[in-house]
């Protein structure tokens, strides 16, 4: 016999939703209903009761992400002298639909066989000085949050319509150079505050033109080969595992994979080099920046398949954040700082104040004082990306339970005991299944039985 949904109170509702978005430990409206006292059966029950959609993710809020838009004023840049770079072809290139372009690249070809490989970053530095209003509200919040429904930038859409790159016909630039020979060489690094003319691409168009031959893309796509294959002789490790996006609203959700084209490979390299660059600059002159440091892996896994990506990615370990430079491993570099997304992490946004203190006669701030900012950020950071990562679980579920049917392709690629770990690549998602399948075993499998509150789903090979 089912039993009859329970008819709750304005006062009830309110308790049991505060328990849903993680706000209370106890709710005496639960034990009244005779259910578990945490956010998940709270969940449950608002589902049950019609009074959430399915739309609806608490995540965020549980783990205390920032929901609101940041409305602080912005300034205006200021006046200052720019190394004008509006002869030289700059592209941003992005997935389509990017509304925050705050990284571009171009070349200049440089006599004795070298080429100037210029990486363009959003200025954001200039519009938001240390310990300023604006600084304090992105060091709260760490990064930008991006869910499968909506943006919370880290600092104000204003900010990003005033110094992304291409949004204007010229725009103010935080540049890194580097001077690369033919076999992915540095010659000569340096920073400088330049004005660039952007033109924006998809990967798409920027790839179709790297397939006709065009330049600069042949140029930079011959640059990031050498990079690469540079960084692997001295121990960076190839991860390629599939990745998709997600995007929902109330009616339901899509989530679509990713496609690979070279394109993108190539400005992930220059943003690698880019951020090489920066490191060295911030190192010979004594500079203290969030450098990025990684221990070296576990044990080495070699092999292309889809398994042994999956094993290598368990290898690495996190990455540290510190003041003093130091080697990260799984880049193969030996030294590095993240420096191509001011608008969208606040330890990038770091690096550029710095960098730029140091162009500019301004006084940086201090190893101790780094630390402390990296402590701050990195753990408000750390809940934006897993509130991140759970909701994009909650919507591919949501996508999942909308098709009951359907078959998909998985693959073994980790097992403990009884216990495998698939990977289904059009989901980018992994999942238990008690199976004595060998790692490596392509499967076919059904999903069924979705519980939004635990973010499950039962697996059945088919």
């Amino acid at each position: 016999m089912t039993q009859p949904l329970p008819d709750l109170t304005p006062a009830q509702r309110t308790e049991v939703e505060l328990v849903a978005r993680g706000k209370q430990e106890k709710s005496r409206a639960l034990r009244e209903l005779g259910q578990p006292e945490t956010p998940e059966a709270a969940h449950a029950l608002l589902l049950r009761l019609g009074l959430w959609p399915e739309a609806r993710t608490p995540y965020a809020d549980r783990l205390g992400a920032a929901l609101t838009p940041v409305t602080l004023e912005v300034p205006d840049f200021p006046d200052e002298e720019r190394l004008d770079l509006t002869h030289l072809a700059t592209f941003a290139i992005d997935d389509e639909g990017n509304r925050d372009p705050d990284d571009a690249v171009g070349i200049e070809p440089l006599e004795g066989g070298l080429t100037r490989l210029w990486v363009h970053v959003a200025d954001v530095a200039a519009l938001v000085p240390p310990d300023s209003p604006l600084d304090l509200e992105a060091r709260a919040r760490g990064a930008t949050l991006y869910l499968p429904d909506r943006t919370i930038g880290m600092l104000p859409d204003a900010l990003v319509e005033k110094a992304g790159l291409g949004l204007s016909e010229t725009s103010p630039a935080f540049s890194i150079s580097l001077d690369l020979d033919a076999d992915g060489n540095a010659d000569a690094v340096d920073v400088q505050l330049t004005r660039v003319r952007v033109t924006r691409l998809t990967y798409t168009e920027a790839q179709a033109r790297l397939e006709a031959g065009e330049e600069p893309f042949a140029t930079l796509a011959r640059l990031a080969r050498a990079s690469r294959e540079l960084r692997e002789s001295e121990g960076a490790l190839s991860i390629d595992l599939p990745e998709v996006r997600v995007r929902a609203d109330e009616a339901g959700a899509a989530v679509t994979p990713l496609p690979k084209p070279e394109m993108r490979a190539v400005v992930q390299e220059c943003m690698t080099l880019a951020g090489w660059g920066a490191a060295i600059y911030a190192d010979d002159h004594a500079l203290p920046l969030p450098f990025a440091t990684q221990d070296a892996p576990t044990r080495d896994v070699r092999g292309d398949s889809l398994n042994a990506h999956w094993a290598r990615r368990k290898t690495l370990a996190r990455t540290r954040f510190q003041p003093a430079p130091g080697p990260h491993h799984g880049m193969g570099l030996d030294l590095y700082a993240q420096a191509t997304s001011p608008m969208r992490r606040y330890l990038d946004l770091v690096v550029h104040q710095q960098l730029r203190a140091a162009l500019t006669g301004g006084e940086p701030l201090g190893g101790k004082e780094v630390a402390a900012r990296v402590a701050q950020a990195s753990l408000n950071a750390d809940a934006t990306r897993q509130a991140e990562r759970l909701s994009r679980r909650h919507h591919t579920l949501r996508f999942i339970a909308a098709q009951p049917g359907r078959e998909w392709e998985a693959v073994v690629v980790d097992r403990r005991g009884p216990q495998a770990t698939l990977l289904i690549p059009d989901l980018a998602l992994d999942l238990p299944l008690s199976t004595p399948a060998p790692v490596g075993t392509a499967l076919k499998v059904r999903l069924g039985d979705v519980n939004l509150p635990a973010l499950t789903v039962r697996v059945r090979p088919v």
